[in-house]
Parts: structure tokens; sequence; C-alpha cells
């Protein structure tokens, strides 16, 4: 199993959702779809006590661990097996992740590679599983 060169500790400034300004209000609306208040007198726009709050620079993610998994890997989307070369010096820092419009002929050759060149792949088993007993066609790696 492929462990990262370093697995820094997430400190998250905000892990809840950012909610929708009359989410509440509305079925049609989500709480989940952000979208900034644009009325003149909107009290979230103005940021009153008590109300919604809105997303700011602030919140953003610490640069170290912006956009990294919680195994330590960042992703790298692979179509193919040259792709997935690519990553034979940074197997330590980056995980693969096969796009999801490669066949699963394909999918299995870039599995056995990954396999040869110690890369993780974050969906290796996608796609693998034969019709009829519903078992994996590789075995589990990870």
């Amino acid at each position: 199993m492929v462990s990262p060169l370093v697995k820094p500790r997430f400190v998250k400034k905000r892990t809840k959702k950012f909610i929708r300004h009359q989410s509440d209000r509305y079925e049609k609306l989500s709480k989940s779809s952000w979208r900034k208040p644009k009325g003149i007198d909107s009290r979230v726009r103005w940021r009153f006590k008590g109300q919604y709050i809105m997303p700011s620079i602030g919140y953003v993610s610490n640069k170290n661990t912006r956009h990294m998994m919680p195994d330590g890997f960042l992703k790298f989307v692979v179509h193919n097996v040259a792709e997935l070369e690519l990553l034979l010096m940074k197997n330590k820092r980056y995980a693969a992740e096969i796009a999801a419009d490669v066949s699963a002929k394909k999918r299995k050759l870039n599995v056995e590679r990954a396999q040869q060149l110690k890369i993780k792949v974050t969906n290796w088993q996608a796609k693998l599983r034969s019709e009829k007993d519903n078992k994996f066609i590789l075995d589990p790696i990870y």
C-alpha cells in the first residue's frame, strides 16, 4: 500500500456549507446552492448580526492542504497509461483517479500498470466487476 510522503494536519476554518438566503422559505431554492444576495436592503448582504454568513476569502483552506484528500494525496485525473507514467516520480504526493469515460478494458490496463509503478488509484474497482458472479476482475490492492 502506498502512503503519502507527508500527511499534514487538516485545519478547516469552516466545515459547514454556506446556506442560501431565504432557502428555508421557498422549496425551489436548495440550501446548498449558494448565491450572493444582491438586494439593496438585504440583511445578509449588509452582514447584520444573527443572519446567514456569506463566504469570504477568510474561509479559504490552508495552501498546503487545499485540494488534498483525507488520506494525504492530491488527486490527478488519468485517461491512459502515458498520463499514468507522469506520476512515476510523484507517487508519494499524487494519487491517480481514472477518468469516467475510460472503458473497462483500458481501465484494467491502467490499474495493472499503476500496481507496477506503485501508484495509488482512488477508483481502481470502478467498472471492473464481472456481470455473472458480481466479483472483481482484479484482486483488491488498497
